[in-house]
């Protein structure tokens, strides 16, 4: 039976914003409102426009037998810009300092809307990159990692601070933490990553970088490969750092005056993304 334009416009931008970076056939779009493939096609190029002049993402058209369209969710530079200073807004109050230099942000991590725009944000910066896996660390990088997999149609996986029966065989390394220099230990399941996979590893805070550091052992141990770094957030650290190449979503630190006032500028993302 066939549909009106309009709902079929509403369907196919339904479809294709919930499967992200998969090629869908023209085929198969014909069959579900059973109408002709340059009706679909007029259809896309709507579609098209409309994704790139919202600035939400990128929509190409593969010709050919094994072609269709795939939808690859992404931030125009302007968007990303006028996010990344909601964010800065966001974290900019004196009462999230901690002790130790970290920043609380659960509540902000906790946000649907934030945590899409985030895992849009940081799924923006590798939308060319061959991406296999998401990984993160309990507990606090999980739902970022989640979201990110969702934008980038890709798996995520966690890695333990201890052992969980649940998760069988694993493989564990000591690290390093970058801010207090005690050794400690996390562990991933051997079932959770191949050998040759290419791993993207987000979390939500850096400051010395030593649990970023601590997943790249692990990802060098399965012989995986670390394709790049992104957090919410980077805090201030004296010292030398742990790992390099580390995007930041935003920057937070505490002027030397008093120590009692947090400061958020926007971090490393849009240099490194758009730049």
């Amino acid at each position: 039976m066939k549909v009106r334009r309009s709902n079929r416009l509403v369907d196919m931008t339904h479809y294709l914003m919930e499967h992200p970076r998969k090629l869908v056939s023209l085929k198969f779009f014909g069959e579900r409102f059973d109408s002709a493939k340059s009706s679909i096609s007029e259809d896309l190029s709507i579609i098209r426009r409309t994704f790139a002049e919202n600035g939400i993402g990128r929509l190409e058209t593969l010709p050919g037998a094994s072609g269709g369209a795939r939808y690859t969710p992404m931030y125009s530079k302007e968007n990303a810009e006028k996010l990344i200073t909601q964010l800065v807004a966001a974290v900019a109050d004196d009462s999230r300092l901690l002790p130790g230099g970290y920043v609380y942000l659960s509540d902000l991590l906790g946000r649907p809307d934030i945590l899409r725009a985030v895992g849009q944000l940081i799924a923006t910066q590798y939308v060319d990159t061959d991406v296999d896996v998401v990984m993160t660390v309990e507990t606090k990088g999980i739902p970022i990692a989640q979201s990110v997999a969702m934008y980038l149609n890709r798996p995520f996986v966690i890695v333990r601070n201890s052992s969980h029966i649940t998760e069988g065989s694993t493989v564990s390394v000591n690290y390093v933490s970058g801010s207090s220099q005690r050794i400690k230990k996390m562990e991933l399941s051997r079932r959770t990553l191949s050998a040759g996979a290419n791993v993207v590893v987000v979390d939500d805070f850096m400051k010395g970088g030593g649990t970023l550091n601590g997943m790249c052992s692990l990802i060098k141990e399965f012989g995986a490969h670390l394709t790049g770094m992104t957090v919410f957030a980077e805090g201030q650290f004296d010292g030398q750092r742990l790992v390099d190449d580390c995007t930041s979503l935003i920057k937070v630190h505490t002027p030397e005056t008093n120590g009692k006032t947090l400061v958020a500028e926007p971090g490393s993302y849009m240099t490194t993304v758009f730049d």
